[in-house]
């Protein structure tokens, strides 16, 4: 059994306490959280104290290792928080029992899969990725750092994600496209053809917003 302690205490942090807790063996400690009161509680278990007090807490023995809970939002401050600790304190992976993972493939530090997903042959998906619930990824394509992709995505063969894009849900893209990084699809989103300038994109197909 690993101690885990979760960097954000808000819905993403909780929603990840909740599939440690009913799909491991794996006890979640308690949070860090620059937000809330030292010893408050969330969902029954204490908030650990703020990011100054995550290294001396491991340091102590309180936890094994860390996941964060930083959600779409935050992605360039949910890297900051990655790097801070990197090399330092073990991020704990996630798989859903219920998602399933090629051999092949290829899972980063941090990540956190979903139930319900499909990972396909010689996938790469990068550190501190969160795919959430039913997402799809076939074979030979790449989840660059720090990305979020929404419920029911879908990527076909051969597409590059660059690091913090954010996939809005039922987002779909096809074969051989590569995405820039810092881009986020709208809900729904039909991605034919490469996105070579950050921003947002939203229709079918996608077209540039902002």
């Amino acid at each position: 059994m690993k101690r885990i302690a979760i960097i954000g205490s808000g819905h993403l942090g909780q929603q990840i306490l909740h599939h440690i807790h009913t799909d491991t063996a794996d006890k979640v400690v308690g949070f860090f959280d620059d937000f809330q009161e030292k010893g408050s509680l969330v969902k029954y278990l204490p908030v650990l104290g703020n990011r100054s007090n995550v290294y001396d807490s491991f340091q102590q023995d309180i936890f094994d290792e860390l996941v964060i809970g930083i959600g779409y939002k935050h992605l360039a401050f949910k890297k900051q928080v990655f790097e801070d600790f990197k090399n330092k304190i073990p991020f704990y992976q996630f798989i859903h029992s219920t998602s399933i993972v090629d051999p092949s493939a290829k899972i980063g530090q941090g990540t956190i899969i979903y139930p319900n997903c499909m990972i396909d042959q010689d996938v790469i998906i990068g550190d501190n990725v969160l795919v959430n619930i039913s997402c799809s990824v076939a074979h030979d394509s790449t989840i660059g750092d720090y990305c979020f992709l929404s419920p029911s995505v879908s990527l076909a063969g051969f597409v590059n994600i660059s690091e913090q894009c954010v996939l809005g849900i039922n987002s779909t893209v096809i074969d051989n496209i590569n995405i820039s990084e810092r881009v986020q699809l709208g809900g729904g989103t039909v991605v034919i053809k490469n996105l070579d300038t950050s921003g947002l994109y939203v229709g079918n197909p996608a077209r540039f917003i902002k």
